[in-house]
């Protein structure tokens, strides 16, 4: 996983800075009811999405929280006293504290299970009844848009995706969470291009090929061979899916 304190930095720039964060925030709040008063963005890194979540509904008392301490500094820039250092999967707030919460671009960093778990069933916990979580799915899939370079890529080793919609949807249910709605948004400004995915991998992005690896370099040259090499390709399109908790009086029917 990459270093998120050495990251921060040039984390926006790197990963489509505002114009990726004004996607996202807009599906993000495309699958939240009008009317909510408390959201909980969870993992809200350097807080670029978070600060135009809070900014689109006036009336909406935004909390971010992140474990990356450098983050949180960044995050807490962007939205003054609204930020705080939380591990995903032990959050600090009492149960049926917030009208929504938010993931974005978290599940896909939890290689183990039991991580993944966790953190569905806190943000669950802290969701009041009636309630909506919303969380990016399938982020690693967004990247493959049938380009040359996905070509190249198509026999690389991959890890199961932590993130995929059915284990996403199949945590959230046995957690009291219903489906309730999906959306997508451009990843603007992340189409790649051969020379920045072969810094990619240099830098480690690809999970299991290690920088300096022979087979790593394997595909570095095999990507240096194609043409173009700085035209960025096709943008990635993320998906997001949203869960509702049941308010007592929907429970209190299903058991009728």
């Amino acid at each position: 996983m990459l270093d998120y304190e050495k990251e921060a930095g040039d984390y926006d720039t790197l990963r489509g800075g505002e114009a990726r964060a004004q996607e996202a925030a807009q599906a993000v709040l495309g699958l939240i009811p009008a009317g909510t008063r408390r959201l909980l963005d969870v993992a809200c890194g350097t807080g670029i999405v978070t600060r135009r979540l809070a900014a689109a509904r006036p009336g909406l008392r935004v909390t971010g929280a992140d474990l990356t301490a450098a983050m949180v500094r960044t995050a807490a820039a962007r939205l003054p006293g609204a930020v705080v250092r939380a591990d995903s999967r032990r959050l600090p707030f009492p149960d049926a504290t917030f009208d929504a919460v938010t993931s974005i671009w978290l599940l896909h960093l939890l290689d183990d299970p039991e991580d993944l778990r966790a953190v569905i069933a806190e943000c669950a916990r802290v969701l009041r009844p009636g309630g909506v979580y919303v969380t990016t799915v399938d982020k690693a899939a967004a990247h493959d848009v049938g380009s040359d370079i996905d070509a190249v890529l198509a026999d690389r080793p991959r890890r199961p995706a932590a993130d995929a919609a059915d284990t996403v949807t199949a945590h959230a249910v046995r957690h009291g969470l219903r489906p309730a709605g999906h959306g997508s948004f451009r990843g603007t400004g992340q189409g790649r291009s051969p020379r920045s995915t072969i810094a990619d991998l240099r830098r480690g992005w690809f999970t299991l090929l290690p920088p300096g690896e022979p087979r790593t370099e394997e595909f570095a040259a095999r990507l240096a061979a194609l043409p173009d090499q700085d035209r960025p390709r096709r943008d990635p399109r993320f998906r997001v899916r949203a869960f509702r908790r049941p308010a007592a009086d929907e429970r209190g029917a299903d058991r009728r």
